[in-house]
């Protein structure tokens, strides 16, 4: 039986919505400050699950935007550094977003990425009403928090509703080539996956060392699914202009897997989670592919992963 101190614990898990409204006020009323925003990475890391101050009331108010649209968020997202700069700055990066704030109160821009584990949670937009603030003590002041800030949306998550259907009812646009394939819980299941991952991308006509980079990557994490969860898993890769995306869904709690020294304690810290990097399996995958992630609640684990061919 859990003692009293973790059963506060979990029972004070606050709601994803309630963490970002809090956030994105505190950020907003931040003298200077008179727009923000923050981003979190969904879909195999294709989207981005967008909020802003100006979008918060009684409930926020989330939408999706596509992580490669050119926006100083995506663009911090995408690459993990800091987007910083005056309207005139950043105009030849992004001129239809910048366009839109010519003439309004936004002087400067400052965009940060919110990393937990390593890796790329989403992040955080400012919008800036003096170029004084791109200054840099000014600017390493406004972003501090942001680290935090993604520790305690990550620990809401764990706590979420998972968001989407399955991976093969998700919508697919026009022109991408999609695969889709589930995956038993069992560790026989991991060459099947393997060889149907190989055969399409072979038909799409992608090189052979991408193949082999994106087979091997996807051993190492449908593997890990089985040992972890002992659940099915599902299985989707799609090409997008180049971009190569293999998503990995399971419906199994990690956490029952682990020793008790790992897992959520009375102290409120985020369990052990495929975030961090353990072993040679996702080792491999953060050497080897040009992003990954992974998305987690009550539910089970999303893992994905990039390679640009």
């Amino acid at each position: 039986m859990a003692d009293d101190g973790a059963r506060t614990a979990r029972a004070a898990v606050v709601p994803l919505d309630v963490v970002a409204r809090a956030a994105l006020t505190d950020l907003a009323a931040t003298p200077g400050v008179h727009r923000a925003a923050l981003a979190l990475t969904e879909g195999g890391g294709r989207r981005l699950r967008f909020t802003a101050s100006d979008r918060t009331g009684v409930a926020v108010e989330w939408c999706h935007i596509d992580a490669y649209d050119d926006l100083p968020l995506t663009m911090t997202v995408r690459t993990g550094e800091r987007v910083a700069g005056t309207l005139e700055d950043l105009a030849p990066l992004f001129p239809g977003w910048i366009a839109r704030q010519v003439g309004g109160p936004t002087a400067g821009v400052v965009a940060a990425p919110m990393v937990v584990h390593g890796q790329v949670l989403g992040g955080v937009l400012l919008q800036l009403e003096s170029t004084e603030d791109l200054e840099p003590p000014r600017r390493d002041a406004l972003t501090a928090g942001v680290t935090a800030l993604g520790e305690r949306l990550r620990r809401a998550q764990l706590r979420s509703p998972r968001q989407g259907a399955a991976l093969s009812d998700e919508p697919v646009p026009d022109g991408v080539l999609v695969a889709d394939l589930d995956v038993d819980g069992d560790p026989r299941a991991v060459g099947a996956a393997r060889r149907f991952v190989r055969r399409r991308l072979t038909e799409w006509g992608v090189d052979d060392d991408t193949v082999d980079t994106v087979v091997l990557c996807l051993s190492e994490i449908v593997t890990n699914a089985v040992i972890h969860t002992g659940a099915a898993s599902e299985l989707r890769v799609t090409l997008e202009d180049g971009v190569l995306t293999t998503t990995v869904r399971d419906a199994g709690n990690h956490h029952g897997h682990r020793p008790a020294s790992d897992r959520d304690g009375a102290d409120g810290t985020v369990p052990d989670e495929p975030l961090r990097v353990h072993g040679r399996g996702l080792q491999l995958v953060e050497a080897l592919a040009a992003r990954w992630g992974s998305e987690v609640d009550v539910v089970g684990t999303t893992v994905w992963f990039v390679a640009e061919t």
